[in-house]
């Protein structure tokens, strides 16, 4: 999968008005009740992960987890990013 263009990102980001580009990746942070909860997200993003073959970086704050995405094999965002980003977002 090749590393998207400047216009073809802005277009993807465009369907995903929570995340925000810096650079080569996308990040979100998401808010829960509590840890408890925070972690069963945590949890979901892995199974979505494992399926999808694409990995963020997660960071754990006790009730927020931050998801930052690239493709570091493309040296950027590819459309792996974007399709992972959207399937996050529907749980």
């Amino acid at each position: 999968m090749s590393k998207l263009k400047a216009a073809e990102i802005k277009s993807a980001l465009a369907t995903l008005p929570e995340w925000r580009r810096t650079g080569a990746v996308i990040s979100r942070t998401f808010q829960f009740k509590d840890f408890v909860v925070a972690m069963k997200f945590v949890n979901l993003v892995a199974k979505l992960s494992e399926a999808a073959g694409h990995h963020p970086d997660i960071d754990i704050r006790w009730n927020k987890v931050t998801l930052t995405l690239t493709t570091h094999s493309e040296g950027g965002l590819t459309e792996k990013d974007f399709q992972l980003a959207l399937k996050v977002d529907r749980l």
